[in-house]
Formats: structure tokens, C-alpha cells, sequence
């Protein structure tokens, strides 16, 4: 399991790594001292693993969650523990608090290599996730549970459960983040998942409407619509 330790206090990093040091199967990829030092290691390695202290100078760990396009397992790590709560409600492994005790980090640790489906080593069978945060409501979603994107401005509605939070990201940032065998750009306002079309049918227009659960309908454009043949749908 490949790990990204994610804290602003020097120490606090090295006593992580040498708690880490007792579990082979983690492989540390790298550190990171603040929030926008994480985002582009995150890119740039690919953990499957963030071990994040929740507050940070300048953005906390919640901040650096939201700036993410897809995002890993997370365990938090903190001095304090006001945030817990909002930890677990985004669905965080753990929530560690600081001294950092070997047992409690073990414990964690085996329950993020039950999610990711790995014997703590080898490649994540787990899908990819997005952290979404509407006010004070958090998630991660995992992108296959998502079933269509809405363009509303510079936002992006999300459609997944029986709730639909806005991001802050456009339409066409998330799309270059998606698998486009499974996410179909239907149109300039909504990108589709495919696993999640219930049916498809012409439309007058030289287009298809494809109908979602819940009798929901998106329409393909004309322009699209060379596309949706392709995929053999």
C-alpha cells in the first residue's frame, strides 16, 4: 500500500514514519508539508493511502480534500478532537489523535487494505473517488456510484444516492478525470454514467434520450450521438 504522509510539523511526520516502519506492506511515497504540497504529490504519485493532519496553516485537511479531482483512503491525524465528528461523515478510515498510538495505527491500517482490497501490498482494486463538500455536509463518492454530472455555471451538480451536492469544479475538469468507456458527455451540460442507463431511445431532434433511474432523462446531442453508436449501446 503506498502512503502519502500529508503534516506541517516536522516531527509529527517522522514519528508517523517510524510507526510505519513496523508494517512492511506500506510503502511511503512521500511527504508533504502543507496543503498545496500535498495536491501536486497526490497527482504526481498516486497513493492509496493519505495519512492527513486535519489542521494545517493556510488550508486544513478538509481544504486539501476538496481541491483533489479523485481521492485516495484517508486517516486523519490530529493534536485536537473537535473534527472527528466531520471526519467520519466523509467517511475517513480513522481518526487519529496525536500521540499516535502503534495499536490504533495498525488498526486502521488493516481496514484500509480491506477496502482497498489489498493483503496491505500490491495495486488498489477499489474504485477511484471524489471528496465532495456542499456547505457543511462532506463525502467521498466513489465515481462508479456517481450516476450523471450537471453542468450548473462553474459548478458541478453530482447525482449519486438520493442527494445531489454541488462541487466547485466545471464539467469539463471532471471529465478529463473519468474513464470515457464507462462517462459519456451527452451533451455540453451533462456527462452520463453508462452503467446506469436503464434505456435509450431516438428523439426527434437526430439525437437519444437516455433514461436514468428514477425516470430521470438526459438527452444526447445530435452532434454526440456518432459517439453513443460507437460505444455500441
Amino acid at each position: 500500500m503506498r502512503a502519502l504522509i500529508v503534516d506541517d510539523e516536522r516531527l509529527a511526520r517522522a514519528e508517523l514514519r517510524r510507526l510505519l516502519a513496523a508494517h512492511p506492506g506500506i510503502e511511503i511515497v512521500g511527504e508533504a508539508a502543507h496543503a498545496e504540497q500535498a495536491i501536486a504529490q497526490v497527482a504526481a504519485l498516486q497513493p492509496d493511502l493519505l495519512l492527513l493532519d486535519v489542521q494545517m496553516p493556510g488550508a486544513s485537511g478538509f481544504d486539501l480534500l476538496q481541491a483533489l479531482d479523485t481521492t485516495p483512503e484517508v486517516i486523519f491525524t490530529t493534536a485536537f478532537d473537535q473534527y472527528a465528528l466531520q471526519a467520519f461523515e466523509v467517511n475517513a478510515l480513522d481518526y487519529l489523535q496525536k500521540p499516535i498510538q502503534a495499536t490504533r495505527l495498525a488498526a486502521a491500517l488493516q481496514r484500509a487494505a480491506l477496502r482497498l482490497g489489498l493483503p496491505v501490498a500490491g495495486t488498489p482494486a477499489a474504485p477511484r473517488k471524489l471528496f465532495v463538500r456542499d456547505g457543511e455536509r462532506c463525502w467521498f463518492v466513489a465515481l462508479d456510484s456517481v450516476r450523471l454530472f450537471e453542468s450548473e455555471g462553474n459548478y458541478t451538480r453530482v447525482y449519486f444516492d438520493d442527494v445531489r451536492p454541488l462541487v466547485l469544479r466545471s464539467l469539463t475538469q471532471l471529465e478529463e478525470r473519468l474513464d470515457p468507456q464507462r462517462f459519456l458527455r451527452a451533451s455540453r451540460r451533462h456527462i452520463v454514467n453508462l452503467d446506469f442507463v436503464e434505456r435509450m431511445s431516438a428523439n426527434d431532434a437526430g439525437g437519444f434520450d437516455l433514461l436514468l433511474p428514477g425516470g430521470m432523462t438526459v438527452e444526447v446531442s445530435r452532434r454526440r450521438a456518432a459517439q453513443v453508436r460507437s460505444l455500441g449501446l
